[in-house]
């Protein structure tokens, strides 16, 4: 999907990694073993990606690892681009035609930075005539490797436009919050 964006295919697989991973730090085996690429690619990779600012390099012992930089200038529309290509996303494009008619499927940011929600908050909002088994069904495949519960709402279009357009706040509580659109644009989201 980036491979024609993103020459390199292994500056696209430690990409992923790290954005897939935010909180984690990685040394150069592991980054080898994870995007199962050649040691010397992974680590050319690795020195442009820190040269860039995209990533720290601290040594620690006898080994360097590499962490995301979240005040990286473009830190947010990675993050947003490579959530994209997680399994979560991957999934939810698979079964596209299973899921029905939909409008817009939008996940909350905090979903791609691995944040908890507060008890009334979504990862995931879906629009339109969507059959919900198989939304049920992505979310529970996803939950174990998220490694927690993972809140989503569906809403059919006339439910959407009636409760957007009396100010409920659950609706506007999510359209307020940085999301990414997997489905449909924002802006139409929130006319």
């Amino acid at each position: 999907m980036l491979d024609h964006i993103i020459p390199s295919q292994t500056r696209i697989k430690i990409l992923e990694l790290f954005f897939h991973n935010p909180e984690n730090s990685y040394y150069l085996r592991k980054v080898v073993r994870e995007v199962e690429k050649e040691v010397n690619a992974v680590k050319r990779e690795l020195d442009i990606l820190e040269r860039e600012k995209v990533l720290f390099k601290e040594k620690r012992l006898n080994k360097v690892f590499y962490t995301l930089n979240k005040n990286y200038v473009f830190y947010e529309e990675f993050l947003r681009i490579f959530a994209k290509t997680g399994t979560f996303a991957k999934m939810i494009y698979d079964k596209l035609p299973k899921l029905g008619k939909v409008k817009f499927i939008s996940m909350a940011l905090k979903f791609a930075k691995k944040q908890q929600l507060n008890e009334d908050e979504v990862y995931l909002f879906l629009v339109g005539s969507v059959v919900v088994p198989e939304v049920t069904s992505i979310v529970s495949d996803v939950e174990k490797e998220f490694g927690s519960e993972i809140n989503y709402t569906v809403m059919t279009e006339d439910e959407f436009d009636f409760r957007k357009k009396n100010n409920d706040p659950f609706v506007w509580r999510f359209l307020k919050q940085p999301k990414i659109m997997l489905m449909g644009l924002e802006e139409d989201l929130l006319k």
